[in-house]
């Protein structure tokens, strides 16, 4: 009786081998059929993928990827004759077939009986995602005007994966050309639309080495490091973003704010008057530096030189002119500390006299400003600082200055 159960045995996994060999036939019959149902296909090489038998099979997983691709060729066939495609079908079915023909092609690579390599699918494999290649690009599109920036990024970066594949080495399809650099940069700012800082920030980083829209990366990569308060990294993207793009401001007055904020005011003036010298006609440069010797070296002097050269480069700016002003105003309410620090009265009235000298310095160029930006609060609230130590000449401006700021912030 033992020989007849070993007997039904084999018997049994003799059948169900040959089944699951069935059903791979099946599949692949189903793929070339145009009027075919794919989803009894996909259910048919589903159960043969996991069967002892055939799962190592190249074959096996070669016909899973048909089955995927001709879903996708049914779709992009529509496509083509100015039809609506189903798009989602289409892509998924696109995205699918990879990792099957992937396995495929990994299985394919095993020598045979008598040690050699003969792929049997290889050839094909590669030609079918040769000739996909350029819907990856189709599909991050579509997802990325869908707003799926997830399955965006995961469509950009398997084109990417493609063109790396070591079958395709040297070949037109791994050609890391502008539209190879053009997906690097779509990549990218689909990760960063994903609110996910660290996945942007390596993709950024990535895709920083190519020269397509080379800048607006770095820029990106800024902004992210920014927002995990990286301040190491941005620093050191600052600097070499401003290595390459030496005439962007945007490097140049961010990286002297990060020197400013961090204390380093001799490499921000180094930085400044190196921007001088290829542009000395810009107001921003000569404001930066008036603030650096303002606010690093309380250096008032060096300030107003600095300042006065920014107004004669803009003089209707009112950030120039407040500027200007408040270097005046803070050295008045300096000189009325002092005098406030005396007992002796005489000395009293001579420091409060050098004080009255640096607020009616500091006048036209805060009423100049007002009269430009008139909603600046921190311009009346100057205003109104110095029309109180010019009392009691100054009583009416002071009393319509009170009135207008009791309004609040414009």
């Amino acid at each position: 009786m033992k020989h007849v159960f070993l007997i039904i045995g084999l018997c049994l996994a003799t059948t169900a081998a040959i089944a699951q060999k069935a059903a791979v036939t099946g599949a692949e019959r189903a793929a070339k059929d145009q009027k075919s149902n794919l989803g009894e296909a996909r259910n048919l090489i589903k159960g043969a993928m996991t069967n002892a038998e055939t799962k190592d099979d190249p074959k096996t997983w070669f016909i899973a990827g048909q089955v995927e691709d001709a879903q996708f060729n049914r779709e992009n066939t529509k496509q083509i004759l100015g039809q609506q495609p189903n798009e989602p079908v289409m892509y998924e079915a696109l995205m699918n077939a990879v990792p099957f023909f992937l396995k495929a092609n990994e299985l394919d690579q095993r020598p045979n009986a008598k040690g050699k390599v003969a792929p049997k699918y290889t050839k094909n494999i590669k030609g079918i995602l040769s000739a996909n290649h350029i819907y990856f690009l189709n599909g991050g599109g579509y997802y990325f005007d869908e707003k799926d920036y997830s399955k965006a990024h995961n469509f950009f970066e398997k084109y990417l994966e493609i063109a790396n594949l070591p079958f395709f080495a040297g070949e037109k399809t791994a050609a890391k050309d502008s539209t190879y650099m053009m997906i690097q940069f779509y990549s990218a700012i689909a990760a960063c639309q994903m609110q996910n800082p660290e996945l942007a920030i390596k993709v950024l980083t990535r895709a920083k080495d190519f020269p397509f829209r080379q800048s607006d990366v770095y820029q990106q990569l800024i902004v992210e490091y920014d927002q995990i308060k990286d301040s190491v990294n941005m620093e050191k993207t600052l600097e070499e973003g401003y290595k390459i793009f030496p005439d962007s401001s945007m490097y140049l007055l961010n990286l002297i704010n990060l020197y400013i904020y961090s204390d380093r005011n001799e490499k921000a003036i180094e930085l400044l008057n190196t921007a001088i010298s290829k542009d000395a006609k810009s107001p921003e440069l000569f404001q930066a530096l008036g603030s650096v010797y303002e606010t690093g070296y309380k250096d008032n002097k060096k300030a107003e030189e600095y300042f006065k050269k920014a107004l004669d480069l803009s003089p209707d700016s009112p950030i120039a002119l407040s500027n200007l002003g408040r270097v005046y105003y803070n050295q008045g309410i300096g000189k009325i500390n002092d005098a406030n620090a005396l007992t002796d009265a005489a000395a009293y009235e001579a420091e409060k006299n050098v004080a009255k000298a640096f607020f009616k310095q500091a006048l036209p160029f805060f009423e100049k400003a007002h009269q430009l930006d008139p909603k600046s609060f921190d311009c009346m609230m100057a205003l109104r600082g110095i029309y109180y130590q010019l009392l009691p000449e100054m009583t009416k401006q002071y009393e319509e200055m009170e009135a207008k700021m009791n309004l609040g912030p414009q």
